[in-house]
């Protein structure tokens, strides 16, 4: 099985991996669609924020959906190859990893109208801090083809985040 890093933003090349802003209302930061014929499993995820003082906490939820969030696409050199399958797998955007508007990318413009939602892990996180989630074997979840997974948020005042999957197809 190949596992691969899917970050909430493009490639860094000559900068520093850019940030995307949180709100009071909810966005999703990061969605990842799997193969249209293979699901894929989380393997870990985690976000960190980047303010400066203590506030009221950030409600973060990591779910599976049926609804896509419109995005910016994520593309194949968005996404880290981690392990020997994934290296020697070639392109995961061609039968593994959906990209797309309304697939896998981050920094949701319209959240859609989901209808069924089942939560993978929900977090009250410090808008100073970070949390990182690694799923113990047999407890990964698993995302369904026709599914959506998301992280979203929910700050009661906007900072600057981080977010990142390491899922494996």
């Amino acid at each position: 099985m190949a596992r691969y890093l899917i970050p909430s933003g493009p490639m860094q090349t000559t900068s520093s991996f850019a940030t995307l802003a949180t709100g009071t209302s909810i966005i999703t930061l990061l969605q990842f669609k799997p193969s249209a014929t293979i699901g894929a499993k989380i393997v870990e995820w985690g976000i960190s924020f980047d303010g400066s003082a203590a506030a009221t906490p950030i409600k973060v939820e990591l779910i599976e959906t049926d609804v896509a969030a419109t995005v910016t696409a994520s593309v194949a050199n968005d996404l880290t190859k981690l392990d020997a399958d994934a290296l020697m797998g070639g392109d995961p955007t061609t039968n593994l990893i959906q990209v797309g508007t309304s697939a896998t990318g981050y920094n949701a413009s319209a959240e859609g109208t989901i209808t069924v939602v089942r939560n993978l892990d929900l977090q009250l996180i410090a808008p100073t801090n970070q949390y990182v989630k690694q799923f113990p074997l047999g407890e990964r979840p698993f995302i369904q083809t026709a599914k959506f997974a998301r992280i979203r948020v929910k700050a009661g005042a906007g900072v600057n985040a981080y977010a990142y999957m390491i899922i494996e197809i």
